[in-house]
């Protein structure tokens, strides 16, 4: 089975590039360090630390191959191919909530990139995928799960 295409920005990349080297080196150590300590505690069929230790270095094996396997797959989007007309991966875009008549901006980034709590959106998430492909002036219905929500774009910038 193929493997899905991720859509990274440089940042997104480097990110994640930092975090497999964190992971390979320093907290695969840690761990190692942890079973090593655990064993020294005796039986092991009762031993909750190396338990622990254990079930971490899989979720640490697990999590690199999960970033590999990313990293395998990745394209990147340069700021060459973040077009300005229209809203794309890379794109800040300033909306106006009909509604509220607030402002917000958000930065439309790949699925594994995203961070609401810096309003970093997902491409294929319901505001990600209205906003995809409109043009400053455009306004996008979103579906909600309080509703339909309306909004108009303000603003398309890097």
């Amino acid at each position: 089975m193929a493997e899905k295409e991720v859509i990274l920005t440089y940042e997104g990349l480097k990110k994640l590039e930092d975090e497999l080297e964190y992971l390979k080196t320093t907290k695969k150590i840690e761990v190692a360090e942890r079973i090593k300590e655990a064993r020294g505690f005796g039986d092991l069929s009762e031993n909750s630390e190396y338990d622990d230790a254990k079930n971490e270095q899989a979720e640490v094996e697990a999590r690199i191959n999960t970033i590999e396997a990313m990293l395998r797959n990745a394209k990147v989007v340069s700021d060459d191919d973040v077009d300005l007309k229209t809203v794309g991966i890379g794109n800040k875009v300033k909306v106006l909530d009909m509604e509220f008549n607030e402002e917000i901006e958000y930065t439309i980034v790949g699925s594994s990139e995203v961070d609401v709590m810096n309003n970093k959106i997902s491409n294929e998430s319901p505001m990600g995928v209205a906003l995809m492909g409109k043009k400053k002036g455009a306004k996008v219905k979103v579906d909600a799960p309080a509703g339909e929500l309306e909004f108009k774009i303000l603003e398309i910038t890097k």
